[in-house]
């Protein structure tokens, strides 16, 4: 039987509010907890750039893909693309007659038009972000190694990491969506320096793989104003446009980064020298 979803609703931060927010207020209204749930689908609607995540975990299941009452639609994606995320495991994910066998780090795109998505498997862990979408895509699946992939970063920087980029203009190809998975290296902390914020839409990263005792301190504000989040295994934090989002780690992890906005160029940040970071 399928779980009834947690459907939370996240409303825009003004950067003048943000500063006079404490730690639980800074946490209500950017960092997105418990969305994994054994048998359910759970989802968050952010009035940021109208995105929606959320997690979906079969648990041996057949899960269906519900509709929030925030989309008043028949059908999710009637008037959005989706992309799912294969975080752990394998599974199969179907979008109306046709099935889609993903494995660990896949990434399948999901079209405007869709009228049923369901998730199937035993041990798999999905994460979903969509957006509104104007125009048709055809449903694609991202392989883990046959996307564009390449390496950063140096050990003295605690930095080495491999980015693979999945939705993007060179890649497969969507209404607003942008999406690609980051992988540090053992010994790797730091992520995403020199740190950048995005005028024209909003960014989510999902952390994951993090032990039990592990955490990520994740940095976010005005580039002269930052305050701190600490996120553990498979939360997201929202960064609208004024943000900056940037963090370290008490160990190596990964990270799912999602945008939505107005372009799809995959290079439109304005990069933040870390010097100036206050």
């Amino acid at each position: 039987m399928e779980g009834t979803p947690a459907v939370q609703t996240r409303h825009p931060t003004h950067p003048a509010e943000f500063g006079g927010l404490d730690s639980t207020g800074l946490r209500e209204r950017f960092l997105v907890e418990d969305l994994f749930a054994g048998g359910e689908v759970r989802l968050t609607y952010s009035h940021h750039d109208r995105i929606v995540v959320g997690g979906a975990v079969p648990a041996g299941q057949r899960l269906t893909l519900p509709v929030p009452a925030q989309l008043r639609a028949e059908h999710f994606c009637d008037r959005r693309e989706l992309a799912v995320v294969c975080l752990a495991g394998s599974g199969t994910v179907s979008v109306d007659d046709t099935k889609y066998d993903l494995v660990e780090l896949d990434v399948l795109y999901v079209g405007k038009g869709a009228e049923d998505v369901t998730f199937d498997g035993t041990d798999a862990r999905y994460y979903l972000v969509s957006a509104p979408a104007h125009d048709r895509h055809p449903t694609a699946l991202g392989r883990r190694d046959e996307v564009f992939n390449v390496t950063l970063g140096e050990q003295a920087h605690a930095n080495v990491r491999t980015i693979r980029r999945y939705v993007h203009a060179d890649g497969i190809v969507s209404d607003q969506l942008v999406l690609g998975i980051t992988e540090l290296a053992e010994g790797s902390v730091w992520n995403t320096m020199p740190c950048h914020t995005h005028e024209r839409r909003t960014e989510i990263y999902l952390y994951f793989r993090l032990g039990a005792g592990e955490r990520v301190v994740h940095l976010c504000g005005e580039p002269d104003a930052t305050r701190s989040l600490i996120v553990a295994n498979e939360q997201a934090v929202i960064s609208p446009p004024w943000s900056v989002h940037t963090g370290a780690g008490t160990a190596n992890y990964t990270f799912v980064w999602a945008m939505a906005g107005e372009n799809v160029a995959y290079d439109d940040m304005d990069v933040v020298a870390t010097e100036t970071l206050r």
